[in-house]
This record gives structure tokens, sequence and C-alpha cells, in this order.
């Protein structure tokens, strides 16, 4: 009898392997979207208020939050009927029980007389002497609020023009529903949005980041295996085609039938 052996266990493995670096790369790819989805929200920035942090078009994901769990230096989505009962895009600079004042002779902002540097405040050209806001100011802020400022100063409408409010400009926590965490378009300015350490020493310190980073490795990881899986079959042809016979070896078995053996069949 004569038969043909064929060697296709490699070919097997790589197939299994390929469908499951396709199967997981799926998993992560639509399970980060999924997962951001539910901890995250999109927004586009409407105006130049926060530039150089972020301007106007960019999008952002800004983190689904509780207003207490806000702190200094958090660029925070809020909604506020005094302030126009729209979404805004502002940062805090000061909580409950903080003075906040501008400006010391250094021209800085100052809380509870202390000064405050702040690198993400854009120069304004104001000349040698320039401040933390073109307008002097104090206010006091009230227990459960928070006092937010753009980071452009110049041209930012925030607490400075509600001080005559009942809140002396500032917002309830409770009007806060998201927290800035990254730009994610355009893709040259796409980056984490990071917290001040300015503000790192000061009771409560400073928050962190969400889930972002974790999320943005999770979707570049499944795409990745999916994009290699799928790519396996055609590579494993184009091999198989270049090395013609290699995939298989013939074993061939003993010869039969008359004269096989080289003698007369017997006779019976």
């Amino acid at each position: 009898m004569g038969g043909t052996i064929r060697t296709g266990g490699r070919g097997r493995l790589g197939s299994v392997l390929s469908g499951l670096a396709v199967a997981v790369g799926c998993v992560l790819f639509l399970g980060a979207f999924a997962w951001g989805a539910l901890v995250y929200r999109p927004y586009t920035v409407p105006t130049d208020s926060m530039s150089p942090t972020v301007t106007a078009g960019d999008r952002v994901l800004a983190h689904r939050i509780d207003g207490a769990e806000v702190r200094r230096g958090d660029v925070v989505v809020f909604t506020d009927s005094t302030w126009g009962d729209l979404p805004m895009i502002k940062r805090v600079v000061g909580v409950g029980g903080d003075t906040v004042a501008c400006c010391d002779p250094g021209g800085r902002l100052t809380l509870d007389g202390k000064p405050v540097e702040e690198p993400y405040v854009r120069s304004q050209g104001w000349g040698a002497d320039e401040a933390a806001s073109p307008s002097t100011f104090s206010a006091t802020v009230p227990d459960g609020h928070l006092f937010l400022l753009g980071d452009q100063r110049a041209t930012s409408q925030d607490s400075r023009v509600h001080l005559q409010d009942p809140g002396r400009g500032s917002v309830p926590r409770s009007a806060v529903s998201a927290r800035l965490d990254a730009v994610v378009w355009p893709w040259d300015g796409a980056a984490v949005v990071e917290r001040p350490e300015v503000f790192a020493g000061l009771p409560g310190g400073v928050s962190q980041p969400g889930p972002v980073r974790e999320l943005g490795w999770a979707v570049v990881a499944g795409a990745a295996l999916i994009l290699g899986g799928a790519a396996y079959g055609p590579l494993a042809r184009l091999g198989s085609r270049s090395r013609p016979g290699a995939a298989s070896r013939s074993v061939r078995g003993p010869r039969s039938g008359p004269g096989a053996s080289g003698g007369a069949a017997p006779r019976g």
C-alpha cells in the first residue's frame, strides 16, 4: 500500500493562534470603547477661554464625576443657571473656605494670601509686570462651592464677572458633571490634561486622572492584535507559494501486486 502524509501542523497552529489574536484584539478594542463610553463623555471646546490648555474646536474627553471629587487645578465641565445654563469649561482655582485674590506685588494669584505660580496661564503681553488677571479682585468661596477662572485671563468670562452674584462668583459643586482628562483631536495636540503641581501641597491635594491612559493602550493593543491576526493568513499563503513542496512530504509504502517481491507468486 502507499500513501502521502502532509505535515500541516504548523499551519494549523498558526491559524489557531491568529484566530485567538483576533478574538483577544476585538475584546480589547471593543471593550475599551464600551468602558470609555461609560466613564467618559466627549465635548467640543466652544471658545478660547481655556487656551492654551484647550482651544476652540478641540475634542476632549471629560471623566464623569461627582462634584465632591473636584480638586483645585481641575478643568471641569459645569452648568449653572447664573452663567447661562449652558455647559462651560473652566479651571478650579479655589474651593470652599479659600480666599482667592489678585494680584500680589508680583502679579500673581493668591490663595489665603499665598502666591500661586500658574504655568498654564498664557502670556497676555501686558508688559514686564504681567499679572494673572487684568483686573483686581478678592472673594471668599462659600462652603460647597468652587471659584473658576479661564486660562486665557484676558477674554475669559468666569467667576470674576459674577462677583456681585450671591455666590461671590462661585458655583456649587453639584453644578459640575465632568472633569477634563484628555484632548483627543486634533491628533497633533492629543494629550492628557495634567494636574498642576502647584496645588499638590494644599489641603485635598490634586485629583488623579481617570483610566484614559489604560483605555488608550487597550485600543492600540487591540488594533495591533486584530491587524496582526488578520494578516497571518495572506502572509502564510504567500510564504507557501514561495517554497513549493515545503508544506508536504510523501512517504511510500511497500509495493503490492504481482512481482512486487521479485519472485513468482505461489500457486495454491
